[in-house]
This record gives structure tokens, sequence and C-alpha cells, in this order.
């Protein structure tokens, strides 16, 4: 059951005589299925403005699979969340949240892991601690109970700060499936890395990373 602010409103803001109802032409039926699309969040339907979510749908991705079995790797690049000074903000984050929990639902068969590419994003385009804890409370028990591992790669001194500070409010399994890796070399040497798409940004980063690490060693 949706809220009658959820549902589509006429195209005409003129009010229609009593009795008579909006008429749609077929591209525009075609324009509006194609607008709104349903994920199955737990046991509960929720409708998803795909048009509104269109520039951010990259934010996640199925990298493959690692270890024995449909064990996935789910990446999350952060560098394609929409910029809080955006107007429209809260909408896109409300529906951006039902997309990224209801692909997961579909992506994850057996066990996974999430690679949280934190290099390359700034601070407006960092998700609240609050939408990141609302995403793992909103996933069902299934898909709490199977993520093996939160690798966060190229973390930031904000993000580290700020996970230490939760660290207390988190369960201590959950913390022990977090894991820093500072490098893509490094992330390389943990899984398969055929399938997982990194972002050019992230690749940039690294290089400029590994390039004033090597310069801290030969000053050294």
């Amino acid at each position: 059951m949706f809220l009658t602010d959820d549902l589509p409103k006429p195209k005409s803001t003129e009010v229609l005589p009593k009795g008579s109802i909006p008429e749609y032409t077929a591209a525009e039926e075609k324009e509006e299925s194609r607008r709104w699309r349903m994920f199955r969040i737990g046991d509960q339907d929720h409708r998803v403005d795909m048009s509104a979510i269109e520039p951010y749908k990259k934010v996640i991705s199925h990298g493959g699979y690692y270890g024995d079995g449909l064990n996935a790797i789910i990446v999350f690049a952060v560098c394609f969340m929409p910029d809080s000074s955006q107007p429209n903000y809260r909408y896109l984050m409300d529906n951006l949240f039902k997309y990224v929990i209801g692909t997961l639902e579909m992506l994850v068969a057996e066990n996974y892991m999430i690679v949280y590419l934190n290099g390359a994003t700034t601070r407006r385009k960092m998700p609240s601690l609050g939408w990141l804890r609302k995403c793992y409370q909103q996933i069902d028990r299934r898909l709490r109970k199977n993520l093996k591992s939160l690798i966060i790669v190229h973390p930031s001194w904000f993000i580290r700060t700020l996970l230490a500070i939760t660290k207390p409010f988190i369960s201590s399994k959950f913390s022990q499936k977090i894991k820093y890796v500072f490098s893509l070399v490094e992330l390389a040497e943990l899984i398969p890395m055929e399938y997982v798409v990194i972002p050019e940004c992230i690749k940039e980063v690294d290089k400029e990373l590994n390039k004033k690490t090597e310069d801290q060693t030969n000053e050294q």
C-alpha cells in the first residue's frame, strides 16, 4: 500500500471536470512506467524514482565472486553519490537508499563482502553516518549475517575518525568485519579484481597516493 503523496501526479495542474480522468499518450505511459521501479526490501515492496537516481546508479555494482560458491563482491563507489548541496538531496538519498538495498537483495545469493571505494570523494558527497546506519539496519537478517567483510579502500582521516567514534555503539562482530586498504595493489592481494570496476577518479587518487608514499620512502 502506498501513501497518496507517493503516487504520480497528473501532468496538468488544471482542475479536471468531475468524473473525468487524465489521459496519457502512449509515449507518456511508457515514460511513466520506465520512471518507476519496484524493489523488494525485506517483506515489503518499495517504489523507486529511477529517473531521479539515473546519474547515481553506478554507486553500487557487482564485482564478481571470491572463494568457492556464489560469494559475491559488492562494490560501493562513494564518488558517484549526489552532492549534498542539491536542493532535492533528501529526495535523491531516499530513492537511492531504496535502490541500493533493493539491488543488494537481488545481487547476493550466499556470503558476500562490500568493497567501499572511499577515494576521490569530497565531504559533500560523503553519505551521513545516519544514512549508512539506516542501510545496514534495513537489510534483512540474512544479509547482515552473510556480510563477511567490509573493505574500505583509501580510507580518509574523516571516515577512520568517524568509525572510531561510533565503535562503542556498533557490535563487536561488525567491527571485526571492517578492514582498511590503502592501495589498489593491496586490494588485489585480497580479492580477485577481474570483474571489479574501478572508476578512473579512484585510479588517479591511487596513483597520487602511491607516488606520495614512494617520495616519503626515498626521503628517509
